[in-house]
């Protein structure tokens, strides 16, 4: 377990865009998700993860990549995904906030 992998928000639009996109995991709270998300994101809370986690064992194999508002939160998940033997996973740096101001501006900031 050594330094997490990080995706910009530049970087995840192409991926998004190409043959095998990844699996948008947004550990924000549904209040949050609600203001505005990533299209096709799968909301799972931090404050759920650890009760939820196994919905995501399916997506096995697959690239996942997590957010929050700006990254922290979604570190945090990447850490107890990992743990729970996970893999594959990237945190979306600088969250949704980045990814309005970098990719989609029609994504509102809160």
């Amino acid at each position: 377990m050594g330094l997490q992998m990080q995706s910009t928000a530049p970087d995840l639009a192409a991926k998004l865009n190409g043959p095998n996109p990844p699996v948008l995991v947004d550990v924000r709270e549904p209040e949050e998700f609600a203001l505005c998300q990533i299209g096709g994101a799968i909301l799972l809370p931090l404050s759920e993860l650890q009760s939820r986690w196994g919905e995501l064992q399916p997506l096995k194999g697959r690239e996942i990549v997590v957010y929050c508002h700006h990254g922290v939160r979604s570190s945090h998940a990447i850490r107890f995904l990992e743990l729970a033997g996970m893999d594959r996973l990237w945190n979306l740096s600088g969250g949704i906030d980045e990814w309005s101001v970098k990719v989609d501006p029609g994504v509102a900031r809160y």
